[in-house]
């Protein structure tokens, strides 16, 4: 199986575009990150995580010609916003685009983009197929995909785990009950949103706390604000197991 972060970035604490902070005009391409999402291949089939608002130029970036399937977090604009432009593999493929949710989650697609899922449907608009995500495991292109439930302070959001890695978006706590279906992974990546204390997004001191006690072979910090620091800098201070992810880095599982 293979990881590519099309996103490792953030809404929050993005600057206004006069920034001229270290990181923001920072030279390192490491320091550019679109919004926070994952594509993993595995045996020619793709799926992605979250369609944020830069899926369109993500898809363009990478080169991803064919897609199988689309699997959700949870709802918040910078991981749906960019659900329209499955309508370019929609086209490609002539087929409709496998969607996964929560309940929750589709009542907000289905309000966000209620022309997709009115009764007339106007031509040339995304075409996509719901299916139910829960607490059960369930499968998409061949691929299994175990639902993990973290807290991002108040809404539940899933992290996914498949086969020995875990990918978890947006969380502050995480009950015992479900570290238990993290444990024995060999690669987790997990959201650090800063260094600073933050009410729903592990800051950096509880993300690597977190890895600490799950014990994985690798960890990558992802859905990183530009208040972080540089990459550079910060990964200098990380231990020697853990990295901080960028746009475009791909990892074997």
């Amino acid at each position: 199986m293979k990881v590519t972060f099309l996103g490792t970035g953030t809404s929050q604490g993005v600057p206004v575009i006069a920034c001229e902070c270290d990181v923001c005009s920072s030279a390192d391409p490491r320091d550019k990150r679109y919004r926070n999402s994952v594509l993993i291949s595995d045996g020619g089939k793709n799926v992605v995580i979250d369609t944020g608002p830069d899926f369109r130029s993500q898809m363009l970036d990478n080169q991803v010609m064919h897609l199988n399937g689309v699997v959700f977090t949870h709802e918040h604009k910078d991981h749906i916003a960019g659900l329209d432009d499955i309508r370019s593999f929609n086209f490609k493929q002539q087929e409709d685009m496998n969607v996964y949710a929560t309940d929750r989650v589709q009542e907000a697609l289905q309000r966000e983009y209620n022309y997709i899922f009115s009764a007339y449907k106007y031509p040339g608009i995304p075409q996509v197929k719901l299916h139910d995500v829960n607490d059960d495991p369930f499968e998409v292109a061949g691929m299994q995909f175990i639902p993990i439930e973290v807290m991002h302070y108040k809404l539940p959001v899933k992290a996914y785990r498949m086969n020995n890695f875990t990918y978890i978006t947006d969380a502050k706590t995480i009950s015992e009950d479900e570290k238990e279906k993290i444990k024995g992974s060999k690669v987790i990546v997990v959201n650090a949103l800063r260094k600073e204390e933050h009410i729903s997004h592990f800051n950096l001191e509880q993300a690597l706390a977190f890895i600490e006690e799950m014990a994985p072979e690798k960890a990558y910090l992802s859905h990183i604000s530009h208040l972080m620091g540089k990459h550079a800098d910060v990964e200098s201070e990380l231990p020697d197991h853990v990295r901080i992810a960028h746009d475009g880095l791909t990892i074997e599982i």
